[in-house]
């Protein structure tokens, strides 16, 4: 009896701690969030004022701008990424056998907040694509346009309002700038910068020198849709012969085992038929 009073004046005392405990709780909460709160607002506006990286903005431009999305958009999107990410592998590594769950845990906010910038990445490539793909044809009509005794900037203009793509909308979008008192010089390095690319610098480069020089525009845009031709045939060679290698691995990998089992299996039901019939006989 004396150990059964004991445990229960030791719950009673537990008892009233614990209620002792949950009523300073809301004052104790009441007092810290404030403190809180305003800790959150000082990071926020310290947010807010930190600039956005350059390269990162370079990558947006690159990629053609998408969606309107900026930098800070983008960061943005990365931490969203990685918090979901991390909440994925956290549900999946309950389900992941030894070590593998904690290799998880670490991989997921990682791969989370890389996944925008694989996504821009691929992005940039394939405007890159359509811009060497486009660049020929459309310097060949910005060259009977100049012919045809239009100035630099309102041919640039004309062809990218008369034919679609991402230079056309360069070409237009440069144009404008012209039309409302930037530089051609000035409006042709912003191109530059939002199309990354040897072709597009190489014909910034050309278009410089025959103002400086007084070269024909006519001559030094033939010159350059040529080049660009080449280099347009010698990616798609190079392409061609990265492409080789990895039929060939195929080929060995899947067909030529196939072919080597279908094979083994019809030696195998001939082998098989003829020892059938060769004990019947007996």
């Amino acid at each position: 009896m004396s150990t059964s009073a004991a445990l229960a004046f030791i719950a009673a005392v537990l008892a009233v701690t614990g209620l002792g405990d949950i009523a300073e709780r809301p004052r104790r909460a009441r007092r810290e969030g404030p403190r809180l709160i305003t800790t959150l607002a000082r990071l926020g506006g310290r947010l807010r004022q930190t600039p956005a990286p350059r390269d990162l903005e370079a990558r947006i431009a690159a990629a053609g701008g998408p969606g309107g999305l900026g930098a800070r958009e983008l960061m943005a999107a990365k931490v969203a990424a990685a918090v979901v990410g991390a909440l994925t592998a956290a549900s999946m590594s309950a389900a992941a056998p030894g070590r593998l769950g904690i290799a998880l845990v670490a991989a997921g906010p990682v791969a989370g907040f890389l996944a925008p910038d694989l996504w821009l990445a691929r992005r940039a490539g394939e405007r890159a694509r359509r811009v060497r793909a486009e660049l020929p044809a459309l310097l060949d009509l910005l060259r009977v346009s100049v012919e045809a005794g239009s100035s630099l900037s309102t041919a640039l203009r004309d062809v990218g309002a008369r034919t679609r793509g991402p230079l056309a909308a360069e070409w237009r979008a440069l144009g404008r700038e012209v039309a409302l008192g930037e530089p051609l010089e000035a409006a042709l390095q912003g191109t530059v910068q939002r199309l990354p690319l040897p072709e597009v610098r190489a014909l910034v480069a050309a278009l410089e020198r025959a103002r400086r020089h007084g070269v024909p525009l006519a001559e030094t845009l033939s010159s350059q849709a040529r080049d660009a031709r080449f280099a347009l045939a010698r990616q798609a060679r190079e392409e061609a012969a990265r492409a080789g290698p990895k039929i060939q691995l195929v080929v060995a990998l899947l067909l030529v085992p196939s072919v080597l089992l279908l094979v083994a299996a019809a030696l195998a039901a001939a082998l098989l038929g003829g020892g059938g019939g060769a004990a019947l006989p007996l």
